[in-house]
């Protein structure tokens, strides 16, 4: 069946149209444009809406919606350490109702395709990550689960306590199952399949190495935690004698296939190796900010012409999922941090939020409005008292980012109508986030 969306104004991402339609077939754009609009089987009107490409998150831990609130004062190192035996009690059925809630909030903020680093397998607690893959598929979301890992425990001098870490070997054989059976690689897929060791203080040189071996080996791929914090780069020179880059470039881990989350904590020549190697950075500048770890160089980053996209990253360090305000903090933080008005504009804090986290993630047919491209469309007000006076309507949504989007459409299919959730009953999912996490904080 042929969809149709109309909106006050449409844009492609590289194009603003004036009273524009997008008009979808099977889940693929099949023209854009204005004047007379096309037949279709359903028509969707938004006149007082901006309508643009599905937001692309390029980095979160959804299970981390059930820790919200933890240390809210804390350092990286410090935040993980309180965390980590938290963690180590989740089981398939909190990371289902976590990742309802995170997807749900994902897609209420203008999220069409989002990608989930989880990298905790308790002992004994099957089915975490058939569990996140499910809850995508009921809730609509295009969907790039990480099955991460963490091998490198304290009794080897890694962060994580022994309780929380995986045999190298069964992470390996976990993450080939989950590749056998849930990667797509054809375009327009729901759900593929990342390879992602959490960190270079959470697993061991080998696992790494394993890791990226075993992705290139199924065209899956590749993402980390790097140059987060400069207890990081601390850890890393002290452990493996390296810079976190130096480390990653020894250990096979750049290339076009491969994205880190944060990239803070780069120098020159390493700005200058990320984007001469094609890999990207996930840039998360609320969690930054709320764990004081710093500020990504994204001017530089895009000058140099690295692939940078923005994720929310986990909820236990943002306490939200809202994906256009991600796009509002990166325009304010590049500015205060090249303390210039003309380091980022709205437009481009936009692409950040659209096709440079559908470049980090590989997705050639996602992160624009244009034929051939998935049906993936966020539309937001600009009526409304936040908005309605602004004189540069797509500058307003980022400068003024909406507290959920108006109508989200995913694969040609509308999940969200009127600001509502079509796929899941709102209210029950925060019963349920609740109801976890108190079980959870008290170890119930």
């Amino acid at each position: 069946m042929s969809f149709l969306l109309k909106a006050g104004l449409v844009y492609t991402g590289t194009r603003e149209i004036e009273h524009g339609w997008v008009h979808v077939r099977h889940g693929v754009i099949l023209e854009v444009g204005s004047g007379p609009a096309p037949q279709a089987g359903e028509v969707v009107d938004e006149p007082n809406c901006v309508a643009m490409p599905g937001l692309v998150n390029a980095h979160d831990h959804m299970y981390q919606w059930a820790t919200r609130g933890y240390v809210p004062d804390g350092t990286l190192f410090e935040w993980l350490r309180a965390l980590y035996p938290v963690w180590a009690r989740i089981d398939a059925d909190t990371v289902r109702v976590a990742a309802r809630a995170a997807m749900a909030r994902l897609l209420l903020s203008g999220c069409t395709l989002s990608t989930d680093h989880h990298y905790v397998f308790p002992h004994g607690k099957p089915g975490i990550f058939e569990a996140l893959v499910e809850t995508a598929q009921e809730l609509g979301l295009r969907f790039h689960p990480c099955r991460g890992s963490m091998s490198l425990g304290e009794s080897q001098g890694g962060l994580p306590p022994d309780s929380v870490v995986e045999k190298e070997d069964a992470i390996l054989a976990h993450t080939e199952a989950m590749i056998n059976r849930y990667h797509d690689p054809k375009p327009g897929a729901m759900t593929r399949v990342v390879v992602a060791p959490c960190s270079p203080f959470s697993v061991t040189p080998e696992l790494m190495r394993d890791s990226a071996d075993l992705a290139r080996k199924h065209g899956v791929r590749l993402h980390t935690h790097l140059a987060e914090t400069v207890d990081e780069e601390r850890f890393c020179v002290e452990k493996f004698g390296r810079r976190p880059m130096e480390l990653m470039q020894d250990l096979g881990w750049t290339g076009a296939d491969v994205w880190y989350a944060h990239g803070i904590h780069l120098n020159d020549a390493e700005v200058d190796q990320v984007a001469e190697t094609k890999t990207g950075i996930a840039h998360c500048p609320s969690s930054n900010m709320r764990l004081g770890a710093g500020i990504c160089r994204v001017e530089d980053l895009l000058r140099a012409g690295a692939k940078v996209g923005l994720g929310v990253d986990g909820s236990a360090s943002n306490e939200d999922a809202n994906l256009a305000m991600e796009s509002h903090q990166a325009l304010l933080l590049a500015r205060v941090r090249a303390q210039s008005p003309r380091a980022l504009d709205a437009r481009g804090a936009l692409r950040l939020a659209t096709q440079g986290g559908a470049d980090c993630l590989g997705r050639e047919d996602c992160g624009a409005l244009e034929p051939g491209k998935c049906g993936d469309i966020a539309c937001f007000r600009v009526d409304d008292l936040a908005h309605a006076g602004i004189k540069d309507l797509l500058a307003a949504v980022v400068l003024a980012p909406s507290a959920r989007a108006e109508t989200v459409v995913v694969n040609g299919r509308v999940v969200v109508r009127g600001g509502k959730l079509l796929t899941a009953d709102e209210e029950q999912v925060a019963r349920d986030i609740a109801a976890t996490s108190a079980r959870l904080s008290t170890g119930g």
